[in-house]
This record gives structure tokens, C-alpha cells and sequence, in this order.
């Protein structure tokens, strides 16, 4: 294993579900959006590139949401760059890895842009998480995402505020919710955790 630096853990709980469906999917092209110290970039990297070569883009500002002091997401970045940097490292099979360093809308456009649309096997959203955000990259996703590809959408019922004061604005879920029921006819929803909530791509 190697010498990761990680601060803070919000992904292990999630790894098991993670680990049967990447193992059924054996994605090849993957899309993180909000990578951070790069936990998560770092299973995704030691699960998938033991079937194969690996083609993996990371979308982050690394300025950090409402939610986080600006004045560390330098140090953020730097972890994700070291972590990353030792899991391709360690794998036997070749990761081509792309970090894109912009807002997620513009990073998914320009992909778009690029004649990606459906060629992912898989897009993690787990960027900003605030509603008009998390829908935008949703719709975006979704386009560049291939018919029976995996879409996971991470905190669902995150909200900054306490119980009984949440504002929906401040939350995935409702984007999530609404995203999933414009596209419910194209779509499948699969059984997750109320932590993250997966669909798979059936129609373009």
C-alpha cells in the first residue's frame, strides 16, 4: 500500500458497494468531479487498473466549497497530487491521468466539446454541492457518460445546516431528485446507501 497523506475520510465507508460494482462494470474511462486529496481517485485507480490500462479525468477548482477554508485547499492540492502520483506508481497496468484544474461546467463543456460524448464508463459527481451546481454537472455527466455506464452521485443528504433548518438550495438532493426524474425514462436506479445515490445510463 502506499504511503498515502490523507487528512479526512469520507469515502472507506462507501469502498465495499464501490468495489462489487466496479468489479462488475470493470470500467477503462473514468470522470471525477471533486477529487480533493484524492481518496476515492486512488481506489478508483488500484481497483480498475488491475484489469487494465486506465484512462481517468479529474475535474476540481481546488479552491474549495461553502463549506471549506480557502486558505487550506493548497495543501489539499498538493496531497492529491503526491497520493495520485504514488498510486499510479504502484499499478501494473498503464493510468493515463488528467487533471483539470476549472470549474466543472467548463471542464465537462470542453470535454463535451471534444467529441467525448459517451465514451465515460463511469463519472463520479462529488463537486460543489450546492443544487444548481450538482444539476449542472448532472445533465453534463450524463451526456458524456455511455449507454450502461454508472453515474454516482456522493452526498446526498448532505446539507451544511442543522436538522429542520436545511436550506434545499444547499443540497444535492434536490438536484439529484430532479435530474432523476426529468431523465427516469433513460435511467436506472440501482440500491445504494442514502450516503450516495447510482444510477446507470440505459438510453441515450
Amino acid at each position: 500500500m502506499p504511503d498515502y497523506e490523507f487528512t479526512s475520510d469520507w469515502f472507506s465507508n462507501n469502498a465495499p458497494i464501490w468495489q462489487q460494482l466496479l468489479t462488475q462494470l470493470r470500467p477503462a474511462r473514468l470522470l471525477e468531479i471533486g477529487s480533493y486529496e484524492g481518496r476515492a481517485t486512488a481506489f478508483m485507480i488500484e481497483t480498475c487498473a488491475v484489469e487494465c490500462a486506465v484512462e481517468l479525468h479529474c475535474v476540481d477548482t481546488w479552491q474549495g466549497g461553502v463549506e471549506h477554508d480557502p486558505a487550506a485547499m493548497g495543501d489539499v492540492e498538493r496531497r492529491f497530487d503526491r497520493n495520485i502520483e504514488l498510486a499510479v506508481a504502484a499499478q501494473s497496468h498503464p493510468v493515463r491521468l488528467y487533471k483539470h484544474k476549472t470549474k466543472s461546467q467548463l471542464a465537462l463543456i470542453h470535454l463535451l466539446a471534444e467529441g467525448r460524448a459517451g465514451s465515460f464508463d463511469l463519472v463520479y459527481v462529488d463537486g460543489s454541492h450546492q443544487a444548481p451546481d450538482v444539476l449542472s454537472d448532472a445533465v453534463l455527466s450524463f451526456s458524456l457518460l455511455r449507454v450502461g455506464g454508472l453515474l454516482i452521485f456522493d452526498d446526498y443528504l448532505w446539507s451544511m445546516e442543522p436538522p429542520g433548518q436545511q436550506d434545499l438550495i444547499n443540497m444535492p438532493k434536490l438536484a439529484i431528485d430532479a435530474f432523476t426524474n426529468i431523465y427516469r425514462r433513460k435511467l436506472g436506479v440501482l440500491p445504494a446507501p442514502l450516503s450516495q445515490f447510482y444510477v446507470e445510463k440505459l438510453a441515450p
